[in-house]
């Protein structure tokens, strides 16, 4: 729409997680440098637990990125599956030999026997399961029942669970206090600060080949503002000033162009006004 008019080579906000656009630092990076840590010494469960927009598909797909060349990787972009669901979907994923027919003793027999397989051949294998809080009460039962899959020394299968902090509550209940045992390393995403705020719009402005000064001081600042420091409304909101000034023909953003995008964004009108407000002092840069 408007890449041309500003010379991006693509469009530096999209909400589709794109690895390209990670930004390595505050709690996204003490999560990551976590859960690697805990997968090299081949702890059980990771939990990582965020907002909504915080960033944890992104995280997931980094993670992906790292593991690649040393781990097999099972990826559940959606766990909402049923206990024989998930136990058919990692067998299908390690390349266990099994078929559907199989009871469900013996397809946790062939898991078995692929899991023991790829130890043997020094390969780790890790399943990461995003949106972990939307799964059944059985399927995360079976979750922890994989991980007893084990040789004398290691756990066969390490977990990475990602989930809103609806996660927490569901491993309250009692009936999963085993799982909850078992989960060594936990992690929180935080929403960006003012400064890792104004970071991320400039390294996603240098990743399509954009000038760092094309979002002005105060636009900057009232993003964070109007956003919390929550990534996914930070990118919405830069797209939408985008737009903005893209269809008055103007090149660079303004705090003006921001709040017109904030206007059209009901997540961040309420966070907006003590912002504006904070933005209104002697010296800074005033709409219109």
């Amino acid at each position: 729409m408007y890449e041309a008019h500003f010379n991006f080579s693509e469009a530096p906000f999209s909400l589709t997680p794109d690895t390209q656009f990670f930004l390595n630092q505050s709690s996204h990076k003490d999560a990551l440098n976590t859960i690697l840590i805990a997968l090299k010494h081949c702890e059980g469960f990771v939990k990582v637990v965020g907002e909504v927009g915080t960033g944890k598909t992104l995280l997931s797909r980094i993670l992906l990125t790292h593991l690649k060349s040393s781990c097999v990787t099972a990826y559940v972009p959606n766990p909402y599956l049923s206990a024989e669901e998930l136990k058919s979907f990692v067998a299908q994923e390690v390349g266990a030999q099994f078929d559907k027919t199989m009871a469900s003793h013996e397809l946790m027999s062939a898991l078995y026997r692929r899991l023991v397989q790829l130890h043997r051949s020094g390969k780790q294998v890790v399943l990461i399961v995003d949106e972990a809080q939307a799964m059944p009460r059985d399927t995360v039962e079976c979750l922890r029942l994989l991980t007893n899959l084990e040789t004398e020394k290691r756990k066969l299968l390490q977990v990475v669970m990602l989930g809103q902090p609806e996660l927490d509550n569901l491993l309250k209940r009692k009936d999963l206090r085993q799982l909850k045992q078992r989960i060594v390393f936990s992690e929180y995403l935080k929403p960006l600060r003012r400064g890792a705020c104004r970071a991320y719009i400039q390294h996603r402005l240098a990743s399509v080949d954009a000038s760092s000064a094309l979002f002005s001081s105060a636009a900057m600042d009232f993003v964070y503002l109007s956003s919390g420091g929550i990534p996914r409304l930070i990118n919405i909101l830069c797209h939408k000033a985008l737009i903005v000034a893209y269809g008055r023909g103007q090149q660079r953003i303004s705090l003006w162009h921001v709040a017109k995008a904030v206007r059209d964004t009901e997540e961040s009108r309420a966070r907006s006004w003590a912002g504006l407000l904070a933005l209104f002092s002697p010296g800074r840069e005033q709409l219109g």
